[in-house]
């Protein structure tokens, strides 16, 4: 059986998605660039990518729907069913999971009652696991709508969710000022971002990034043990009683006297 045509937004809202397309298109040498950030802007009016939003890209940018949902099928920023104000993402990769990333995520679903890429029964929240977003440092990360939620525990993302779902509100560890996700898609678009201080917020790296960044350049900073909780000690030295890996290497009896060991000999052989 033939698919039905999808149907067409209101006079209204095409009028407005008609002059925001054309702003944006006039950003790219070809119209077809365009499609990434008109797929944001179908997505801030609906909250989802939805039939009517990709057969408007198509028919806006002269591209077949196939075409748009291949791309819209690719990315998962795009989402394709109705989903929460706040999209609730915990980093489940390496680092993240083993410093409590896979914790998080199993008491979210617990507590919220709702399994991956599900959404609350209110319509608030959407959880997901999602990749690495590049905040190693900064270890367990939770994503809100792509704001940056530092060195939480699952107590702490339990309080997060319930501050969402009362609408109470709650301040991203870095960037600006929390906003719906339908605002967060706009902004993808390429609009510009009017929350107040949107301008001056800045997700900065971490110290252990930081490291990373000056050894690039070809700096020498003086070794340091690193807490990943932390930005690192007040001065230039570790304390003498925490031994690193950075440290000079030392006789096993010295650094544990509780297990003195020596040279094996021929009757331990």
């Amino acid at each position: 059986m033939p698919q039905l045509p999808a149907p067409d937004y209101p006079a209204d809202v095409r009028a407005r998605l008609e002059a925001d397309a054309r702003d944006v298109i006039a950003r790219y040498p070809d119209s077809r660039s365009a499609l990434l950030p008109l797929l944001h802007l179908v997505q801030a009016e609906e909250g989802h990518v939805t039939r009517t939003g990709m057969a408007f890209c198509a028919e806006i940018l002269g591209l077949t729907t196939a075409e748009v949902t291949a791309v819209a099928t690719f990315y998962t920023m795009y989402r394709r069913k109705p989903s929460g104000d706040y999209q609730v993402g915990v980093c489940t990769n390496t680092l993240c999971a083993v410093m409590g990333g896979d914790a998080i995520f199993d008491e979210l679903k617990e507590h919220l009652g709702v399994g991956n890429n599900e959404t609350t029964e209110d319509g608030k929240v959407t959880l997901e696991h999602i990749e690495c977003n590049a905040a190693c440092d900064f270890a367990p990360v939770v994503m809100v709508n792509w704001e940056f939620f530092d060195n939480q525990t699952p107590e702490s993302a339990k309080r997060l969710v319930d501050d969402l779902r009362a609408g109470r509100d709650v301040e991203p560890t870095r960037g600006a000022k929390l906003c719906t996700y339908k605002e967060t898609a706009r902004i993808l678009a390429g609009f510009p971002d009017e929350r107040p201080g949107a301008v001056e917020a800045s997700g900065g790296a971490g110290h252990a990034s930081l490291v990373g960044l000056r050894l690039a350049k070809g700096e020498k900073p003086p070794a340091k043990v690193v807490s990943p909780r932390s930005s690192g000690y007040a001065s230039d030295e570790p304390p003498a009683d925490h031994p690193s890996s950075h440290d000079a290497p030392q006789q096993t009896s010295a650094s544990d006297p509780a297990h003195p060991s020596g040279p094996v000999t021929e009757e331990e052989e």
